[in-house]
């Protein structure tokens, strides 16, 4: 059984592919780390008295993340969407760390 060596468009698309596989890597790590810093945190809120909401920290974010985009050439609603995830999360998280959920 004879096997197909790929053409040279396979091979550049298997590298994008890789490259992206890679970037995606990163990605997954920077999230886990930044979920790792919000339970750092909700340690240093629990200690120090802070409640986990903090509205205006939120905005903060937010706005940097618009910013990003429109320096960068990336769709702010995305960027809005991604992070009303991110943010959902870290509240999540935060609360599970502060005992304020059952």
């Amino acid at each position: 059984m004879a096997t197909t060596e790929p053409t040279q468009p396979e091979r550049q698309l298997a590298d994008l592919r890789a490259e992206l596989d890679a970037l995606d890597a990163r990605l997954l790590d920077v999230v886990r780390e930044r979920i790792e810093v919000c339970v750092r945190i909700a340690h240093h809120k629990s200690a120090h008295g802070v409640p986990m909401m903090q509205p205006h920290r939120i905005g903060v974010v937010q706005e940097r993340a618009a910013r990003y985009g429109e320096r960068h050439g990336v769709d702010q609603e995305f960027l809005r969407r991604l992070y009303d995830l991110i943010i959902e999360e870290t509240c999540r998280v935060e609360d599970l760390v502060m005992g304020n959920r059952p």
